[in-house]
């Protein structure tokens, strides 16, 4: 067990951002989500409104969501081969789920959407679906050195490329074009949005280069669907996977929206009942479409919900949505920037636009520790670690992790202020309670704080498996 004492820190805590009428727009929440007035007990004692800032691992579920959940539990039930009353409401809400799903996206008529657990299940299910020839992949998969390990991992089984990022977006473009210009790319693989900083590549001009080249491109859109707007129709994008618990859904479910022929063509990707056309004791014929790649019981509850989240995510006044996104991170970005020993990180010099998530490390301290006291002593939570992208993190000079504040529809500029605050404090004054690495996170020692009778786990207990990763 490691322990930690720190004493007070010298460095110098300015004014915060000034409340300018930039940032009026964000003091109140866009949409009501679920759960945002819990108290968060203070290792002081007392309690204090919990600021979720770590929308970026999982958003909470909105509110609508939440209330369309109840309406339609008492009719949850098998699909697809019940002729029951309830079985055949689910089967309606889980297939409708499909075609609102695709209208979100701007998916075109014919596109194939699949039902998941997640963005990784969504990307490793297309894996398997890479043309082959003779029994050989008939071509490459080309990745950054950017990626979410979602869309990095599965590629490293199949034949594959990777690129360097280049300090701008601009080289970074330009050495994709060089390797896809060398032929024998299949598909380019890339995030919508950076999971660790939150810059946006240009899909729409990816898209382009890749087809100008004989290649599909998969976007993973984790983080880039829940806070913009997405046409794949328009960009020309061929494969787009993200997930519900990231989109303000609850029960774990992703979905891969995107041509046909591939995942008609791929290996199933659960072998079992529902993705058969017939089975027999030695051999059996596929299905084709969703179903093949549906084995097993669906995610109904997780369809219905992730369905209903992107109704009314793509129902929100588009200006108003990237007014209150932009007024929160810059509040928190011009703050962050003016405390001493503070960097906030990012991989392109010439980013355009970026999605609610800040990167940042303060000088003298882990990651984690900045972590646990934010929570412990301001009722803050973030994200700490090395968010599942372990090579960009190695090469932003962070091989140890860095901390993340991510944010969405439910925030406030309340929360970003809480930050700085915290953030402020422990520059200028150092910890204000001794910590100690247990299980492999930093925790309070000697914890006092209450938690509900239900929680099998508090924190300093025993068990949790040590986590660096998103």
């Amino acid at each position: 067990m490691t322990t930690a004492t720190f004493p007070a820190n010298p460095g110098t805590a300015p004014a915060p951002a000034r409340l300018d009428e930039r940032f009026s727009v964000a003091r109140r929440p866009l949409s009501a989500v679920t759960g945002a007035e819990i108290q968060a007990p203070l290792i002081q004692g007392g309690h204090v409104r919990y600021a979720n800032l770590d929308y970026g691992a999982s958003a909470p579920a909105l509110s609508v969501v939440s209330a369309y959940l109840n309406e339609i539990l008492p009719y949850y039930a098998s699909v697809h081969r019940g002729a029951g009353y309830a079985s055949q409401i689910s089967t309606s809400v889980y297939e409708n789920a499909r075609n609102i799903v695709r209208g979100f996206v701007g998916g075109r008529p014919d596109d194939s959407v699949i039902f998941t657990r997640n963005t990784t299940d969504s990307l490793n299910l297309l894996a398997g679906c890479l043309p082959v020839a003779d029994g050989r992949h008939t071509g490459e998969v080309l990745y950054l050195d950017i990626e979410h390990h979602a869309n990095l991992l599965p590629w490293q089984g199949v034949p594959h490329r990777s690129v360097v990022a280049a300090s701008t977006l601009k080289a970074t473009l330009e050495s994709l074009r060089a390797e896809l210009r060398q032929g024998d790319i299949s598909l380019l693989a890339v995030t919508g949005a950076s999971n660790v900083t939150g810059e946006i590549l240009p899909i729409r001009e990816l898209a382009a280069l890749a087809h100008e080249h004989g290649a599909r491109i998969v976007v993973d859109a984790a983080q880039l669907a829940p806070h913009r707007r997405i046409d794949i129709a328009a960009d020309d994008v061929d494969y787009l996977a993200f997930s519900g618990h990231k989109l303000y859904a609850p029960f774990g479910s992703g979905v891969l929206v995107g041509r046909p022929d591939w995942l008609d063509a791929g290996t199933p990707h659960l072998a079992g009942g529902g993705a058969v056309r017939e089975a027999r004791l030695d051999s059996v014929s596929w299905a084709t479409g969703p179903a093949r790649h549906e084995g097993g019981s669906p995610n109904v509850l997780g369809a219905a919900t992730l369905a209903r989240a992107t109704q009314v995510i793509g129902a929100l006044d588009q200006e108003l949505w990237h007014a209150h996104e932009t007024a929160i991170r810059s509040f928190l970005v011009e703050g962050l920037q003016r405390i001493d020993g503070v960097t906030v990180h990012q991989i392109f010099s010439d980013t355009v636009d970026t999605i609610g998530v800040v990167n940042f490390s303060v000088a003298g301290y882990d990651a984690g520790l900045v972590a646990a006291y934010l929570s412990a002593e301001h009722g803050v939570g973030l994200r700490d670690g090395r968010f599942c992208a372990h090579p960009l993190l190695k090469r932003l000079g962070l091989p140890s992790g860095s901390l993340r504040a991510s944010f969405g529809v439910g925030s406030r500029l309340e929360d970003a202020q809480r930050l700085l605050a915290g953030i402020e404090e422990l520059r200028r004054t150092g910890l204000g309670w001794d910590y100690v690495v247990d299980a492999g996170r930093w925790v309070p020692a000697n914890d006092t704080r209450s938690y509900p009778e239900w929680a099998p786990n508090t924190p300093g207990t025993a068990g949790a498996a040590p986590c660096t990763d998103d």
